[in-house]
């Protein structure tokens, strides 16, 4: 049986982080309802067209998962809303405007008063307190406040990740807090309130480069596709066919490998300029060249023929097409058919092994399930016409 089978998530959510912790946790058999505003709902839906029609982070994020229309802000759509949380929920989770959900009485404190076991998780750009508390936050404006922005990208230009970054780590660490809360709560019988900030999420991932620079000292430079501190370990040009080979070095046993049976150089090996990875990085101009001029009569294959037979990591730079037809997603089946408004649609398989295969439902139209989950809640049809004639969901 899938893990959280019969346990039931209302998400008030929008955009990526909320809904990735949300979408994860109906991987794992979760039922989650989505409280969408009638009309346009989550405003991920219009980011673009890109999937037949559909939104592609809406499509990412949100399958499996049923859409309740709802205007939160109408007296009987509130009483709705209340009545699904204590009556249905395990879980509640919420990424609304710093304050909008206390103000719709669904912050931890009202809603554990009447529910102690309940779960409530909001996620944020800065926190429940402090002085950055009320501050709008997106995905770039928080890689930048992270510092993420600060150490990416080339000499000349800092740049954002291309995925939404700061948006998935946090929505990775609501995640898994509400795993370990529901853990929790097998033993003490009680819920708790997690308050999760895009901020602190990223820059616990930027925690490396924040490190290196203890103390005062310079941050690790902005490399491009290199790595910033070790080296060699990014792209270099093949001569051959205008190619390129992305490799990568950890070691000395590997430093001496790569000398001796890539490069057709061993002396180098002995070379003090090179000797460790820090020098080698001091020195990291003076061997890109030596490195280049190695390739430059070989093709890319032939250099990872090489890099192959020396044992030295080594990588495509794989356009977004090519991961679609990655032989090694294929050959591990990772690739599964889901739902959705528009027809059936390609969705990769959550990481990791499953003994019971994941949830992966339909991606849900605007408003889908409202007339089924207000039945569930003991509203008849009539109920549900007046509801709609007041334009409450």
């Amino acid at each position: 049986m899938q893990p959280l089978k019969g346990l039931t998530v209302v998400t008030l959510e929008h955009a990526i982080a909320a809904p990735f912790a949300t979408r994860q946790l109906a991987d794992l058999g979760a039922r989650v309802i989505k409280i969408e505003r009638p009309g346009t709902g989550d405003f991920a839906r219009g980011y673009d067209a890109r999937v037949r029609g559909l939104a592609s982070h809406f499509v990412w994020t949100n399958r499996s998962k049923e859409s309740l229309t709802l205007d939160v802000k109408h007296p009987e759509a509130a009483r709705v809303l209340e009545r699904l949380v204590l009556e249905k929920a395990d879980v509640v989770v919420q990424n609304l405007a710093p304050g909008a959900a206390a103000r719709l009485g669904l912050g931890y404190d009202a809603l554990s008063a009447k529910k102690p076991s309940l779960i409530v998780c909001d996620i944020s750009g800065y926190g429940a307190d402090g002085p950055y508390r009320d501050k709008k936050a997106y995905d770039l404006l928080i890689q930048s406040e992270a510092g993420f922005v600060s150490v990416t990208g080339t000499p000349d230009e800092p740049c954002k990740a291309g995925p939404s970054i700061a948006d998935i780590a946090a929505g990775m660490y609501a995640y898994t807090h509400i795993l370990a809360a529901l853990l929790q709560r097998a033993q003490s019988g009680r819920g708790q309130h997690i308050d999760i900030s895009m901020l602190e999420s990223l820059a616990e991932w930027t925690s490396y480069p924040l490190y290196y620079a203890f103390d005062g000292a310079p941050p690790p430079p902005r490399t491009g596709a290199a790595h910033a501190t070790i080296y060699p370990y990014g792209p270099f040009p093949t001569g051959a066919d205008g190619g390129s080979v992305m490799l990568g070095l950890q070691n000395e046993r590997e430093w001496v490998n790569f000398c001796e049976r890539v490069l057709l150089r061993p002396e180098l090996a002995r070379d003090a300029r090179f000797a460790g990875n820090a020098q080698r990085v001091a020195e990291r101009t003076a061997l890109r060249e030596i490195i280049v001029e190695a390739f430059a009569p070989l093709t890319a294959p032939e250099v990872v023929q090489r890099l192959e037979a020396a044992q030295i990591a080594n990588a495509r730079v794989n356009t977004m097409r090519e991961v679609w037809e990655h032989p090694q997603l294929k050959a591990r089946k990772r690739w599964r058919e889901v739902g959705s408004p528009v027809g059936p649609l390609p969705a990769m398989l959550p990481p990791g092994t499953w003994d019971e295969e994941p949830r992966m439902d339909p991606v849900p139209a605007l408003g889908e399930h409202t007339d089924a989950i207000l039945e569930e809640l003991g509203i008849d049809a009539e109920g549900v016409r007046e509801l709609r004639a007041a334009e409450a969901i």
